[in-house]
């Protein structure tokens, strides 16, 4: 079947099933048997069989379900309320008030579990209640959490920077090194747009009596000691992971101990909160993880049916200059985001597109995190949105929604590519330093 019939065809399955309101993971699967079928494949209940098994069945995957239940946790405790209690002092007279709790948040968690699916689902359902009861749009609040949650895609350790890393053969430690200005790139690009926003949209912002009275510094501090569990906890999680204490994943076990011992402490954890957050946390972990093995599934199909490689074999016969191949790169990686997730994209492309990046004289460093940047895009484009799903799953919004919701911080990600393209020294500046100073 020719390739373009092909694309339309799966296209078509997707957006009706997904419209039609069946399971997203679902949906996936529907598409990836599809996809073999019409490619005459004959082993489709193996390759079904071995490919979500080892989609699913990893020890680094456990992270993700504890993680969420860490937030479960802080969520059916007065740890998420002392959060905000904490921060509303500083953050009360800033444009954006208490939304940039999310950005700051997904940021901490980020450099604690390095997935962006883990990073949104944690800190979304420690904030959109507290935000929603404070009375905040609730389009704004998955908007910036969506969005906010791509940062675990870029800030270390990465997942998919340590795939990337392994695929080009490039140091994963200086990966890690250059990410971290990117990262700071980001935070300041959707705290700026959260204060624009507010500053535009005023009258859709929560007006609070306490916003029009001056706390002075000592009762800010004051009201600033309810953060220390929460700060501590997290200080204790990535502590733990930078010191070689722990794993990412062990690092998840001890927040989860960590955040049952802080509840336990502050008089908040009781039987019932015990159980309610462990079944809570254990349905949102079963959605993720079979839209995981859905996503994995669908991956392998487009690799049988040739979509990615033929896409990127065309750009290497088409002769472009730099900035016109950045462009078509990034044409090419937000349509593969359409079928696939960041990891399989990464895997199925380098192989064919790294020759030509060399061949164009692009420093490999400074390509690792262009590809992250791109790759966090497609965590919020549908169909196949991580984030999307995430925020579907805790709010039972519609996806297509959802992604309107974090169309901006699609766009702010669209930015910082274009700033990486003209000023690459934001990737290779702090990798080079460490190198002379060595």
């Amino acid at each position: 079947m020719d390739i373009s019939n092909l694309i339309i065809i799966l296209s078509a399955v997707l957006f009706v099933s997904l419209l039609a309101g069946v399971w997203v993971a679902v949906s996936l699967f529907l598409v990836a048997f599809i996809a073999l079928l019409l490619n005459d494949n004959s082993n489709i209940g193996l390759l079904w069989a071995t490919t979500t098994w080892g989609a699913t069945a990893t020890w680094t995957l456990t992270a993700l379900p504890l993680f969420i239940w860490m937030g479960d946790i802080l969520l059916r405790t007065k740890l998420a309320s002392d959060l905000f209690f904490g921060l509303s002092p500083w953050l009360a007279r800033i444009p954006g008030k208490l939304l940039h709790v999310n950005v700051l948040a997904c940021a901490i968690f980020a450099a604690v579990s390095g997935s962006s699916a883990a990073t949104a689902a944690t800190i979304g359902r420690m904030t959109i209640p507290e935000l929603t009861k404070r009375g905040y749009k609730l389009k704004t609040i998955i908007g910036s959490i969506a969005g906010s949650g791509t940062l675990g895609f870029l800030i270390p350790p990465s997942i998919i920077l340590i795939v990337y890393g392994v695929s080009a053969e490039v140091s994963i430690s200086r990966l890690f090194i250059a990410g971290v200005l990117p990262g700071l790139l980001l935070i300041i690009l959707f705290m700026g747009y959260i204060a624009i926003w507010a500053i535009i949209n005023h009258d859709q912002m929560p007006q609070d009596e306490s916003d029009n009275i001056k706390i002075s510094f000592f009762k800010k501090i004051y009201q600033t000691r309810r953060l220390i569990p929460v700060i501590g906890l997290i200080v204790f999680v990535l502590g733990s992971i930078y010191l070689g204490w722990a794993t990412a994943t062990e690092a998840a076990a001890l927040g989860v101990f960590g955040s049952l011992f802080l509840s336990l402490i502050t008089g908040n954890l009781s039987f019932k909160v015990f159980v309610d957050s462990l079944l809570s946390a254990t349905k949102t972990s079963c959605m993720i993880i079979f839209i995981i093995a859905g996503a994995s599934f669908l991956s392998l199909s487009m690799g049988f049916t040739g979509i990615p490689r033929i896409l990127a074999e065309n750009i290497t016969t088409i002769g472009l200059d730099l900035w016109q191949l950045i462009f078509v790169l990034t044409i090419f990686f937000m349509i593969l985001g359409f079928f696939l997730d960041g990891i399989s994209m990464v895997v199925l492309t380098t192989s064919v597109i790294l020759p030509v990046v060399k061949a164009a004289g692009i420093d490999l460093l400074w390509f690792g995190i262009y590809v992250v940047l791109v790759v966090e895009m497609s965590q919020i484009t549908p169909p196949v949105g991580f984030n999307l799903f995430v925020m579907q799953g805790l709010t039972k919004i519609n996806i297509l929604k959802v992604a309107q919701y974090a169309l901006p911080f699609f766009f702010l990600l669209l930015f910082a590519i274009i700033l990486l393209s003209i000023f690459p020294q934001i990737a290779t500046f702090l990798p080079q330093l460490m190198v002379d100073n060595y």
